[in-house]
């Protein structure tokens, strides 16, 4: 996800900020959710510029320009990039854009360069998986094939018991599976406050623990 300038501006004439090193933070993000055609592994793609670069459950962040230097680069948009606020994630859930993204949380880890709303960082770890709606507005139970992807790669997105009768489908739990790192994956995108499921959803949560 790629913040917009209101989230990575620079006043004008001043440089660019540098990367600061510091504890984990948390943070939020939107992503499409990825399965490998063999069915073997589950990641994350961006939703902008990182669209093009597969990551998993922990990772480090690569320049979508193929750029060599540290990341995130001052220049550059390079780094992994998420929001502060659980509440502007979920905002933009709403745009057409975004409706069939899930919303991560996750900690930032490494270098970082911090903005008003948001920040660039180099390294991630997923936490947590949070599933939208169905397109008919019930909880989801299941993935299915969201009728596109990239090579060697197909994306899911949540879908009701109804919606996905016929279909082929993937589990939550073998979602999280298969991306390991301890991910869960919980139905429903969750309150602006992160303090449970919205009205209407399951809020179930399925957890793979790492052994």
């Amino acid at each position: 996800m790629r913040l917009g300038g209101e989230f990575t501006g620079t006043p004008e004439g001043r440089c660019p900020p540098e990367p600061s090193a510091g504890g984990p933070l948390c943070g939020y993000k939107l992503a499409h959710l990825l399965l490998s055609r063999d069915g073997t592994r589950a990641g994350f793609t961006g939703v902008s510029v990182g669209g093009a670069l597969p990551y998993g459950v922990l990772a480090d962040a690569r320049c979508a320009y193929g750029r060599r230097h540290p990341r995130p680069a001052p220049r550059c948009d390079c780094g992994f990039h998420a929001l502060h606020s659980r509440a502007d994630a979920l905002a933009l859930t709403r745009a057409g854009a975004h409706r069939c993204t899930a919303l991560l949380e996750v900690t930032a880890l490494g270098g970082r360069i911090r903005y008003a709303r948001g920040m660039r960082y180099a390294r991630q770890r997923v936490r947590s998986v949070h599933v939208g709606p169905c397109d008919c507005g019930l909880p989801p139970g299941v993935f299915v094939d969201a009728g596109r992807g990239r090579a060697g790669c197909r994306a899911l997105t949540g879908a009701c018991a109804r919606c996905a009768t016929g279909r082929d489908t993937v589990g939550f739990g073998t979602f999280a599976q298969l991306a390991g790192g301890g991910l869960r994956v919980i139905a429903g995108h969750g309150r602006a406050d992160g303090s449970g499921a919205p009205s209407g959803t399951a809020g179930a949560c399925w957890h793979v623990r790492v052994r």
